[in-house]
């Protein structure tokens, strides 16, 4: 019986700074929410399968981002483009 852990085709990508959610989507992508915090203005979201993000990060609040955000459930692991 083998014990050895089995690489996963997929890798984790390097977590950006001020990573504060990162959402793995059924789609096998990524969609990573940075910035200062809760309250900050400044927070944004990145979709690392479709490459979309945050229109408007100057009105980056947490409770604003996160529904823009959860569309992205579906992107693809690997860009189309």
């Amino acid at each position: 019986m083998s014990t050895a852990v089995r690489a996963s085709a997929f890798t984790e990508p390097v977590r950006p700074k001020g990573l504060l959610i990162r959402f793995v989507t059924t789609g096998g992508s990524y969609v990573d929410v940075t910035g200062h915090g809760e309250h900050a203005e400044n927070n944004r979201w990145n979709c690392l399968g479709c490459g979309d993000s945050s229109s408007r990060p100057e009105q980056g609040y947490l409770f604003r981002i996160r529904p823009d955000a959860n569309p992205h459930e579906t992107s693809p692991a690997v860009p189309s483009r």
